[in-house]
Formats: structure tokens, C-alpha cells, sequence
């Protein structure tokens, strides 16, 4: 069977389920939770593909928000280190830290 289409878009299979948070800040939650995640694993979790979490990697260390060395165990693994400090990029947050966001993929 195939995947209903869109009203929007005909011909075209509709989009999955939105949330209220970008796969940028899914990246960065994980991150924070677990700062030494396989990048598979992060593709997994937030259900997005290896490239595209490479690329959101790339572009949270180019603005401050994440930096990355290699682990002192695995010289092959990564580990992240996310800056809370920063303020949230949309104007609408921008009055929020990355803390606050933080906050919401806690686990409790």
C-alpha cells in the first residue's frame, strides 16, 4: 500500500509526523546526555540519516554551539562538549540559553 499523499503537493508522499523541536536541537539534547555518541547512533535516535547528522555537527561547531575532540580511550571516537551559554538562534528564543533547551530532553 502506498503512503497517502499530500493535498498540498499531488503525486508526492506526505511527510512524516512534525515536532516542535529541529533535528539541530534533537543533535544537541543527545549530545548533552550522552557526549559520547557514535554518529550512527545519533542518525538513529533522531531518525535522520548518517550525512545529515555530519552536516548538523558541522554546522553547531562552526557557531559555537558544540566543539568536538577525540576520546582519550578511543582515538577512533569522538566526544562533544555542548556550549550551554549560548543564546538560542531564533529571534522569537534568542532571550534563552541553550541551558533552557537543555532542560527540556532531561531525563527524569
Amino acid at each position: 500500500m502506498n503512503p497517502p499523499l499530500s493535498r498540498k503537493s499531488p503525486g508526492k508522499p506526505q511527510a512524516g509526523p512534525w515536532t516542535f523541536l529541529s533535528n539541530h536541537a534533537h543533535v544537541l539534547i543527545c549530545l548533552a546526555l550522552e557526549p559520547t555518541l557514535r554518529i550512527q547512533d545519533l542518525a538513529d535516535r533522531v531518525g535522520i540519516t548518517y550525512r545529515a547528522v555530519q552536516r548538523i555537527l558541522d554546522d553547531l561547531e562552526a557557531a559555537g554551539y558544540l566543539s568536538r575532540s577525540r576520546r582519550p580511550d578511543d582515538a577512533r571516537s569522538n566526544q562533544y562538549q555542548v556550549n550551554v551559554d549560548l543564546p538560542l538562534r531564533h529571534p522569537i528564543e534568542q532571550h534563552q540559553r541553550v541551558s533552557a533547551l537543555l532542560e527540556l530532553g532531561a531525563v527524569r
